[in-house]
């Protein structure tokens, strides 16, 4: 019953298949293999960008330290979440990438940014070389409270970061589980609703190391080529990188991977929801689940042998607190969740069935 996160499943079978296919016979390296060349173009056609980059690394902290840096100098700042990804868990990476610039985190509700909060930040003067200017704004799609925003959403936050000429930044670790949940395209989740850069996850969601950083300004390009061979992140055997990317594209995998992860978050949190003293302080609309649950059915879920992670409380909603008594915590399905995994654990909790 383990539910700490979606990295502690293994690789899908197709994925796998796929890096087998690939290995045999010698191929040109650092990504000027046929396959790579193959995914750029499976990646222009599935976002409908022509001009489209795209840069596979092996990691999503490498994705996002290599972009953020490419779009924030060393005397700028970059306008977060206080609980994004790229802000508690990354060890510093992007600010170590951007040579000391900063990470300035913003409050909102289960893990978004508000179009006012942003707003009033934009809005203090600038004090010249006193005063970091604000030059990116990183999006965590789905966010660190399992919320998804709605390309309209996307769109809002965007104009404002460009009016004040702010690039856009989105950490798309998750970013297929948030479009099985909107059921629009990429294209209309990204760059048609201001996004300049993706950071494109797939590692989360089936595959076995592999994300890629995709550019939708052509004017970024040639930076983020530098920075990610500088960075160490361009790997020799880029084919094998392409090959998990190609197999997690090809007949919408990943979105059916992420679909049945989704279905199992909401089939866990129906079951959770029935459970006297368990609340739902946000809707599930990803694939993780954040119930406050009673302490004692904490330490019998534990007891039964249940993973999963206590969870920080600083964006639940306005009026919802943890009591003593109470503790936030975070489950997350896999693509390989299945029913079976997730009544087990309803059932050690005492629940009657999802």
């Amino acid at each position: 019953m383990n539910f700490a996160s979606d990295n502690v499943t293994g690789a899908s079978t197709a994925i796998l298949d796929a890096i087998v296919r690939s290995n045999a016979g010698p191929l040109a390296s650092y990504g000027a293999d046929p396959l790579s060349a193959a995914v750029t173009e499976r990646f222009r056609a599935l976002f409908e960008c022509p001009d489209l980059a795209v840069f596979p690394v092996a990691t999503g902290t490498a994705a996002n330290a290599i972009a953020l840096a490419a779009l924030v100098p060393p005397f700028g700042a970059c306008l977060c979440h206080e609980e994004a990804h790229v802000m508690t868990d990354e060890c510093g990476a992007p600010e170590f990438f951007m040579h000391g610039a900063k990470l300035v985190g913003l409050p909102g509700e289960g893990g978004k940014i508000a179009p006012a909060a942003l707003a009033a930040h934009l809005a203090v003067p600038a004090r010249g070389v006193h005063h970091m200017p604000v030059r990116a704004l990183s999006l965590s799609q789905a966010t660190e409270g399992g919320l998804v925003y709605r390309p309209d959403e996307v769109a809002a936050l965007s104009a404002l970061a460009h009016e004040h000429g702010v690039a856009v930044h989105m950490d798309g670790a998750r970013f297929a589980n948030a479009l099985a949940t909107l059921g629009c395209t990429p294209a209309q989740a990204t760059w048609r609703a201001g996004v300049d850069i993706l950071s494109f996850g797939a590692s989360k969601n089936g595959a076995l190391a592999a994300e890629a950083i995709l550019v939708f300004r052509p004017d970024l390009a040639e930076t983020i080529a530098y920075r990610r061979k500088r960075g160490g992140h361009l790997l020799s055997k880029g084919r094998l990188l392409a090959a998990q990317l190609d197999a997690y594209l090809a007949d919408g995998h990943w979105l059916a991977n992420a679909a049945q992860a989704n279905r199992m978050a909401a089939r866990l949190a129906r079951g959770l929801a029935r459970l006297p003293g368990v609340r739902l302080p946000w809707p599930v609309e990803a694939n993780e689940v954040f119930p406050i649950l009673p302490a004692a059915l904490d330490a019998r879920l534990r007891a039964a042998g249940a993973v999963y992670h206590p969870w920080r409380t600083a964006s639940l909603p306005a009026g919802e607190s943890v009591g003593e008594g109470e503790r936030l915590v975070r489950l997350i399905c896999a693509f390989s969740t299945s029913e079976t995994d997730v009544d087990a654990l309803l059932a050690a909790a005492g629940a009657d069935g999802a």
